[in-house]
This record gives structure tokens, C-alpha cells and sequence, in this order.
């Protein structure tokens, strides 16, 4: 609580809160003002983020043995009646046992790092997150702490010379110049320490009381600090660690909203994440560590999951979101167009965010090719106008009527006309009454090296496009217009 506000002050404002956010006015992610006790201090971390906020465009895969199957990543184990929790047998035991068996037959052989890589790289891309371990327990490395993984002598693909996916993704990636992200889920329902065989599993939530069975909690935490412990000493330089399932936290951290995802169960979940923590940073210092929506030291930047933030915010953010209506691999998904994704990459960029856009590879091993020529589109438009995008920062408003704003630290800006789906060809003028360049400078439309004809109008500016540019344009979905120095007039 602030100091000079009354205890009964804060409960109206809360309230208000909360009503503004159940009327859908407010989203939790969009809170505008991060804690200062909660903002990183550490040089080292506090520098990652910066050239981590450069990057603005990663590649998240979830991928394991319920590729096989085609449904949704380990939800069908939790008994909770929602959408993703749906299952095809209507014997919850039988069901776990196939989910399990799935590893049995998990062989996926056309699995070639290296090309998924290369296609990330062309699609502009500069990091990577990968689902080391999900929900359902599955390890996709080499973790010497359960035979539930991608190299046990139980799994078909152990023989395979790339059997441990993590380990030669990060180094596949990392060749090709990304920075490398684990993303680990910090529940895990394989494990007997959480989801403990003696109880039922009502929900996505621990089975059995921490503080009555400390000695089994223990086990899991040690657990939990163990294969973390693997994945930050033995797969090279890791850049971020990624982490998921925010209902295992401190009770202290619970609050209404979040005992609205996340089950109505107040047991204190403390895996302990300063000791996780200093142990990751030990193995690798300035690792940016993402407790995802567990606010405090530990969200050094924030996801919102599915959508993009109305506004820019004042701490590092990332949207991260799928291609298609899936995270893991479905054979029926229907993908975003090129042009919707373009739109989305744009919007989230001019608001300080990045964008972290998810595939699911297939059984076999392969990326979808309908994600491959999307990557690859993608790829052509962000060859033309990558300089409006890599490096930028937000410039008041972020947006005018059609047009995002972005800007480089050196002053440069760029205004990036989206166009409609429609619209082939941009238009012959454009005006931004918000911002507006100095004397001199030269204004260009990227993929072109001729300098345009630009004037000022009011408090702002009117860019003439050539006919013949019109007509020609370097790229399709949206264009992006160099302004060497300029300054916003938004008071």
C-alpha cells in the first residue's frame, strides 16, 4: 500500500479496477507503471534487455509427442472444464496412459535444425524460444532426472545422432545468429512431487498441500532447480529463460485475478526463484529471466498472450502468439495471413514491444509449409523495411490514422503506412499532422534510394509520392518512409 493512502482508499480503487477490467476497458497487461522495486538493477541483465528490445521479431516452437496426435500441448491431462482441456476418450486414466505412451512412438526423423534455422534467419527473426519441457513433464533434452524425455532408450528417436532437439537447436540457431531462449514450465504433471499418484488432479494446480507434505515439496523444488540447473550448464550461452506456468509462485503474490485463471487452490507454490535465479546467473550472467506474470524481480519483461497492449508501456513487453489458432501442431490450423502478421509485427513494434510468433512443427519433424511460405514472405517484406523495424523505439502517438510510428536512437523516424487487404499500391500522399522533420531533411520510401518531395504543413508534414513509385511499390501490406530527423508535436 502507498503511503498517504488510506486502507479503505486502496479498497475503492481496487474495486475500481477490477470493474474496469471485467468490463474489458482495462487489460492486466496493459498497466502502464512497473515498480521501481520490481525493475532490474543488474548492469549486466539491464544491458541484455536493451539488446533485447533491438531484436523485436523471435521464433517460439512447441513441439513433443502430442504432435503425434494433433492436440493441444499436455492441457489434456488437467481435468479442468475449459476449451483446451477437451479429450477424444472419455477414460481420463486410459487417456494419460496413451498421452504417455506417445513418447513410445515420439520419431521424429526429418528433424533438420539447421533448415529450421536458416528459414527463421530469412524471415528476420533474431531469437529463438523453445519449449524444453511443458506442462505435461516431456523433456525435449537430455535431463538425467527422469527417463520422461527425447533420449531415453524408451523413446524411438533416441538413436537418432540429433536426438537431444534442445541442445542442437540452440546451437543451430545460435550459428546463425540468434540469441537462444528455454522456455520451461515451472508445473510439472509427470512428476510425482506435484501431481503426487496418492490424490486425483482436480486442476493445473499442485494435488496436495505443500505446507502439510514439506518433505515432498522439497523433492519437487529440488527438482524444479535440478533440470534448470542442466539447461543452464550444459547447453551453451542461454539468453533468456523462459518461464511458464505462473500458478506456481509464492502465495503471498496471489491475487484475485489470478486465482480467476488460475484455480480457486491457495496453497503456497514457492519454488524459491531467488535461489533459481542466482544459480542461472551463475552459469550464465545477464541472463534475462522471464517468471512469466509473477510480477517482481524475477518478469524482467512482461508477454501478454494473444493480443497486443492498446498502448505502448514503460517496461519491456513481448506479445507472444501463434501463426495459427494452435501453439502445438495441427494438421487443420488455419494461419494468419502474411499480411495480418506484417500488421501485427508493425503495431507491436511501434509500441516499444516485440513480437514472439509461434509454429508447432509436425510429427515427422518439419515445419508446417504453410508457416514456411508465410516465414518466407515475411522474410521479403522485412528485407525492404527491416531498418524501420530492428532497433526502434516508440515515438508519441505510435500511431496516426494508418500509420505507425517508429524511431532509431540517432532521431531518425519512420512512418509505416499499413495498407488495407485490398489496397496494392500506396498512395501519392501522405500526411502526419503529429510529426514533423527538421529543415533538410530527406525523406525516402524504403526499397528506394530517391529522395522525396516532403513539406511542412501546419505542425506537421505531406510526403508526395512519385507516380511511379506508386505504381511500383518495393513490397506489398505496408510501406515504410525514412524521415532522417524529425521530431513529434504531440504535446
Amino acid at each position: 500500500m502507498k503511503k498517504g493512502i488510506t486502507e479503505k482508499q486502496h479498497f475503492f480503487l481496487i474495486i475500481k479496477l477490477i470493474i474496469l477490467i471485467m468490463a474489458g476497458n482495462i487489460h492486466p497487461f496493459n498497466a502502464q507503471t512497473k515498480p521501481s522495486e520490481d525493475r532490474e538493477t543488474d548492469p549486466q541483465v539491464v544491458k541484455n534487455l536493451e539488446e533485447w528490445q533491438d531484436l523485436k521479431f523471435g521464433f517460439m516452437m512447441h513441439w513433443g509427442p502430442y504432435s503425434q496426435w494433433g492436440v493441444v500441448e499436455s492441457w489434456s491431462l488437467c481435468s479442468e472444464d475449459e476449451p483446451w482441456c477437451r479429450r477424444n476418450m472419455d477414460n481420463y486414466v486410459e487417456y494419460v496412459k496413451a498421452y504417455e505412451k506417445l513418447k513410445d512412438t515420439f520419431n521424429p526423423v526429418k528433424f533438420n535444425p539447421e533448415s529450421w534455422a536458416k528459414l527463421a534467419k530469412e524471415a528476420g527473426m533474431k531469437y529463438l524460444v523453445f519449449t524444453t519441457k511443458h506442462h505435461d513433464g516431456f523433456c525435449m533434452f537430455d535431463t538425467k532426472l527422469t527417463d520422461y524425455r527425447i533420449t531415453d532408450v524408451g523413446c524411438a528417436f533416441h538413436t537418432h545422432p540429433k536426438a537431444n532437439i534442445t541442445k542442437e537447436l540452440f546451437e543451430a540457431f545460435r550459428k546463425e545468429g540468434f540469441k537462444v531462449g528455454a522456455y520451461f514450465s515451472k508445473p510439472d504433471w509427470h512428476c510425482e512431487y506435484y501431481w503426487w499418484p496418492y490424490f486425483s488432479t482436480p486442476d493445473r494446480n499442485v494435488n496436495y498441500d505443500p505446507a502439510k507434505y514439506p518433505e515432498r515439496w522439497q523433492k519437487y523444488k529440488d527438482y524444479t532447480y535440478g533440470q534448470i540447473e542442466e539447461l543452464m550448464s550444459g547447453y551453451g550461452k542461454v539468453n533468456i529463460l523462459w518461464l511458464d506456468g505462473g500458478w506456481v509462485r509464492p502465495r503471498s503474490t496471489l491475487t484475485r485475478d489470478i486465482m480467476n485463471w488460475a484455480g480457486k487452490k491457495t496453497y503456497n507454490q514457492d519454488i524459491k526463484m531467488p535461489k533459481i535465479a542466482n544459480m542461472a546467473r551463475e552459469h550464465q550472467p545477464g541472463l534475462i529471466i522471464v517468471d512469466r506474470t509473477v510480477t517482481g524481480k524475477y518478469e524482467n519483461y512482461r508477454t501478454p498472450e494473444q493480443h497486443v497492449p492498446h498502448q505502448a508501456l514503460d517496461y519491456p513487453w513481448e506479445t507472444c502468439m501463434t501463426m495459427g489458432g494452435s501453439w502445438s501442431y495441427n494438421p487443420n490450423d488455419q494461419y494468419k495471413s502474411t499480411h495480418k502478421i506484417i500488421h501485427l509485427l508493425v503495431d507491436i513494434v511501434a509500441k516499444g514491444g516485440n513480437y514472439l510468433l509461434n509454429v508447432g512443427p509436425d510429427p515427422n519433424g518439419e515445419l508446417p509449409s504453410g508457416a514456411i511460405q508465410r516465414m518466407k514472405e515475411i522474410g521479403h517484406w522485412m528485407k525492404i523495411n527491416g531498418e524501420a523495424i530492428y532497433n526502434t523505439r516508440p515515438i508519441p502517438p505510435y500511431k496516426e490514422g494508418k500509420t505507425c510510428l517508429t524511431s532509431l536512437k540517432d532521431g531518425t523516424a519512420f512512418a509505416i503506412y499499413l495498407a488495407d487487404e485490398d489496397e496494392h499500391n500506396p498512395p501519392g500522399k501522405i500526411l502526419l499532422e503529429t510529426i514533423q522533420p527538421d529543415d533538410g531533411t530527406e525523406v525516402f520510401m524504403l526499397g528506394y534510394n530517391k529522395p522525396l518531395q516532403w513539406e511542412k504543413v501546419g505542425k506537421g508534414v505531406l510526403i508526395e509520392v512519385p507516380e511511379a513509385m506508386v505504381q511500383n511499390p518495393p513490397c506489398q501490406h505496408a510501406w515504410a518512409f525514412k524521415i532522417s530527423t524529425a521530431k513529434s508535436t504531440r504535446k
